[in-house]
């Protein structure tokens, strides 16, 4: 079973996350003719660590709902949809993304339910009964939000908290989001990874770079609040782990250059145990010890 890990190239071409990687086929290769082999590239690797990750755990099935986080536009709200979930997903506002110059490209911020389904992953009237959508501000998660919205089986994001300014922000969203999560939950996200260095990193700004040491300590806050996470990370030793991929890029894109600095992307699956509440305190977004 997946735990909380960095992206290789072993875990990439494994026979679990093929199976995913064929139901996003139309995603990555709409001619559908089998030509293009497998993409080796890290944003393809956190769409199926989150959906592999949920579907080991008896999340992706009828009934079970599932709350995204800065989905953008990408294909998990329309996969897990057509799994049989309820979705909610959620975005900045566009004021916010365009602020934030996620609105530039207009390939990356969708802002409503268009743009979530655009390579037909689900049935257009499954879609339309499964999914909705609302603008939600990651740093500022209101405390009267779970009354109106609920819990949820699941929640996840890929690569969106190391978007929110810092480290620490980064970290409070991780810990604060876990209030959605129902008891027998689970949570799974996607961020950047420093394999370059456990000292240095970019602690603040526009992308930072969680190190192994804000790794261990994000995973102590959660384990003192109740919940399970298991760390590993150790990095792939195959030619394309080793492989640091610069503009212009390649088609082995799992670890770049980032500044100074060596990325790749990290998975994290944290788990709210089934008959133990948590009680995080007033201060549920963790900024208070």
């Amino acid at each position: 079973m997946l735990t909380s890990q960095l992206c290789t190239y072993a875990s990439l071409t494994s026979p679990e996350l093929e199976v995913w990687a064929r139901r996003l086929r139309p995603m990555w290769d709409p001619d559908g003719g089998d030509s293009k082999p497998r993409l080796v590239h890290r944003k393809m690797w956190e769409w199926l660590f989150i959906a592999q990750a949920l579907s080991e755990r008896g999340m992706l099935a009828p009934g079970r709902r599932g709350l995204g986080f800065g989905v953008g536009r990408e294909p998990l709200v329309a996969l897990f949809a057509a799994q049989g979930c309820d979705v909610v997903a959620t975005d900045l506002d566009p004021a916010g993304a365009g602020a934030a110059g996620w609105t530039a490209s207009g390939a990356e911020y969708s802002g409503g339910v268009d743009g979530l389904n655009e390579h037909g992953l689900c049935p257009a009237d499954e879609f339309a009964r499964r999914v909705a959508f609302r603008h939600l501000d990651m740093n500022h998660l209101p405390e009267d939000l779970v009354e109106d919205l609920g819990e949820f089986d699941f929640t996840w994001s890929s690569c969106a908290l190391e978007h929110l300014g810092s480290l620490r922000a980064g970290s409070d969203f991780v810990v604060g989001q876990m209030r959605f999560v129902r008891p027998g939950g689970v949570a799974v996200h996607t961020t950047e990874f420093n394999v370059s260095s456990d000292d240095r990193t970019v602690e603040d700004g526009g992308t930072v770079l969680f190190r192994g040491r804000d790794v261990e300590e994000l995973a102590r806050r959660l384990r003192r609040l109740g919940h399970r996470i298991v760390v590993d990370l150790r990095p792939g030793d195959a030619p394309e782990d080793r492989h640091v991929d610069v503009p212009p890029f390649s088609d082995t894109h799992l670890r770049t250059a980032l500044g100074e600095f060596v990325t790749t992307s990290l998975g994290l699956i944290v788990e709210r145990p089934t008959g133990a509440p948590v009680r995080p305190g007033r201060r549920w977004l963790g900024r208070g010890r």
